[in-house]
C-alpha cells in the first residue's frame, strides 16, 4: 500500500501564524503538525509516501525528513500550487499510487488510540473498494456524515447535512483500492472548482464498495486546522505525554519499532537531537529495544 500525506492549502483559518511558514510545521506541543498524520501511515506499516504541499512550503518539509531514509522510509514529494480539492491528491499523485491500494491522510489530523495499528491493518486486509473512518461527534453538521445499518453496513454520506441522519463524522483519514486514480479522472469538479473526496466515496457506495470504521470509545481524532483546535490538540498530547511518560507520534520510536530501523539508528537519530528531551527520549528507547 502507497500513502499520501495532503499537506497543502495555505493555512488562512491560522493567519497570521501561517503567513511566513506552512501550517505542517506548527508545533503540536513538541513536534510539529505533520509527524501526527505520518506516524499514522507509518503504524500501518507504510513505507512508500508521497507528501504534497505548496511550492513554498515543500522546500521545510524536505529539510525536515530528506528521503525518509532515516526512518526506513522512501519518502517523495510533490507540489500543489492552489487548494482544488481534497481528492486532487490522486491527480497530483496519480503516478505514485497507480497500480496499488492507497491510503491517503489529511496534514492537520491527529489521531490516536490504543490498538490503532491493528485497526488499520485489519482495513487494510482484502481491500476491495474503500475504507472510511468514522468518528462521533456533537456537531456532525459541520462535516460528511456516514449513515450506517444496524450491521454496520455504509448506507449513504453526506457533506455538512442541516439535518444529519448519524453522529459520525467521515475523518481525514481514507483507504482505497486501486481504482480510485481512475475514479477520480472522471470526477467534474464541484462549484468551487474542487475535486470532491465525497464524491469519489459516493462511486465506491454506489458500487457497494464503501465501508465505514468507527472508532469510538477510546481513540481521539482532532482536526488542528484552526488556533483552538490547534491549542486543544497540544493540550492533549501535553496530558498524554506528561502523564504516561510516552511520546505521541514518536517516528524515530515508530520505525524501530516496526522494524524499519535498527535500535543503533533510532539512537543515531536520537544523538542529532540529544540536547532536546525529545531526543532524549528517543536515546532511551533505543536503549531499551536494543
Amino acid at each position: 500500500m502507497k500513502g499520501i500525506v495532503l499537506a497543502g492549502g495555505n493555512g488562512t483559518r491560522l493567519h497570521p501564524l501561517t503567513l511566513a511558514t506552512s501550517k505542517q510545521l506548527l508545533p503540536i506541543y513538541d513536534k510539529p503538525m505533520i509527524y501526527y498524520p505520518l506516524a499514522v501511515l507509518m503504524l500501518a506499516r507504510i513505507r512508500d509516501i508521497l507528501i504534497i504541499s505548496t511550492p513554498n512550503s515543500l522546500p521545510s518539509i524536505q529539510e525536515l525528513f530528506g528521503d525518509g531514509s532515516g526512518l526506513g522510509l522512501n519518502i517523495t514529494y510533490a507540489s500543489q500550487a492552489e487548494p482544488r480539492g481534497i481528492a486532487d491528491a490522486f491527480v497530483v499523485g496519480a503516478d505514485h499510487v497507480r497500480g496499488d491500494d492507497s491510503a491517503l491522510i489529511l496534514g492537520d489530523n491527529l489521531f490516536h488510540g490504543a490498538g490503532f495499528p491493528e485497526v488499520l491493518r485489519a482495513a487494510q486486509q482484502d481491500l476491495k473498494g474503500c475504507v472510511l473512518f468514522g468518528y462521533p461527534v456533537t456537531d456532525p453538521e459541520r462535516y460528511g456524515v456516514a449513515e450506517v445499518d444496524a450491521d454496520g453496513r455504509l448506507l449513504s454520506i453526506e457533506e455538512k447535512p442541516v439535518q444529519p441522519r448519524s453522529d459520525q463524522a467521515i475523518t481525514g483519514l481514507y483507504f482505497y483500492d486501486r481504482q480510485v486514480v481512475d475514479i477520480v479522472k472522471d470526477l467534474k469538479p464541484s462549484d468551487r472548482g474542487e475535486l470532491e473526496i465525497t464524491d469519489v466515496n459516493r462511486v465506491y457506495l454506489e458500487q457497494g464498495q464503501a465501508r465505514l470504521v468507527e472508532l469510538g470509545r477510546g481513540f481521539t481524532w482532532l482536526d488542528a486546522g484552526t488556533h483552538l483546535s490547534l491549542l486543544e490538540a497540544s493540550q492533549y498530547v501535553r496530558i498524554l505525554e506528561h502523564r504516561q511518560g510516552v511520546r505521541v507520534a514518536c517516528l524515530e520510536e515508530i520505525a524501530l519499532r516496526m522494524g524499519f530501523i535498527d535500535p543503533d539508528q533510532c539512537y543515531s537519530k536520537g544523538l542529532e537531537l540529544r540536547q532536546s528531551a525529545y531526543g532524549q527520549y528517543v536515546m532511551d528507547i533505543a536503549r531499551s529495544l536494543a
